[in-house]
């Protein structure tokens, strides 16, 4: 079997997962450990297949941004996948488990960008700049890969086990923030069940930010103005077993609810 024939077969498989609601076994017996290439091929031919059916990309999710979680898949680097309009939800605005196989959510800071970020090289002054504000986000991951058997390459192709995400409505400035310091709680029912901070994400959100940055250029595929970023995880994620609300207080962004119904 050819590369290209291997590609379409594990993108079929992961598309008819995610459509049917059955988790698959892991790709990474099919795709090697350290084939980053033909992972990543394989998640961009599935975002290919929703841009031609209509599907709307509003940006980008970074994933592995917690060292433990790099340490534990055998990587020393995040992942990226593709969000599209079809997953935003609002705040408090019921989500459907049913759309959902093996759910879990995490509490994460959004960048809504306001430039386009094209250098070949970016630094925080340039994710500065382009930023127009920051928000307190929920993202709903979900594995396509049974049990959450993962490696990097199976996330990878996975669109970086993406579902869908939350923002909340209260945009700050990312001048009026600290970025590094500011406590996360996520809770259900008033039971706190994760906490962090912004250094729990690569040590402050915008080094995950401009790892992106980066390497969206370096793809061709740059950030542009409009789009959002999901910069990584604060804390551990919490699995979704039945219907309910999370919140999560992020210290000078406010909170948002991810509504489960």
């Amino acid at each position: 079997m050819s590369n290209a024939q291997l590609i379409h077969l594990i993108a079929d498989r992961l598309r008819q997962a995610e459509a049917s609601r059955q988790a698959v076994a892991p790709v990474r017996g099919e795709i090697a450990l350290d084939d980053m290439t033909t992972a990543y091929a394989v998640q961009q031919r599935n975002v290919d297949t929703r841009v031609a059916s209509g599907e709307r990309i509003v940006g980008r999710k970074i994933g592995l941004t917690s060292r433990a979680v790099q340490k534990q898949l055998g990587v020393d680097q995040p992942d990226f996948g593709a969000l599209f309009a079809g997953m935003a939800y609002g705040d408090a605005q019921p989500m459907p488990l049913t759309i959902l196989i093996q759910p879990k959510v995490e509490a994460e800071i959004a960048l809504v960008l306001e430039h386009d970020l094209v250098h070949e090289k970016h630094t925080f002054a340039d994710i500065l700049r382009a930023s127009a504000y920051a928000v307190a986000a929920l993202e709903v991951v979900d594995s396509r890969i049974e049990a959450w058997n993962i490696r990097f390459v199976d996330t990878v192709a996975d669109n970086a086990s993406s579902a869908l995400f939350v923002l909340g409505s209260r945009p700050v400035k990312l001048s009026d923030v600290d970025l590094t310091d500011c406590a996360m709680t996520l809770s259900r029912d008033g039971t706190v069940l994760s906490r962090g901070d912004g250094a729990a994400c690569l040590g402050n959100p915008l080094n995950a930010a401009v790892w992106l940055a980066d390497r969206m250029v370096q793809l061709g595929t740059p950030l542009r103005a409009g789009d959002v970023v999901l910069t990584g995880a604060l804390g551990p994620m919490v699995p979704v077993t039945e219907a309910g609300t999370f919140v999560t207080e992020i210290e000078g962004l406010g909170s948002v609810r991810a509504v489960f119904a």
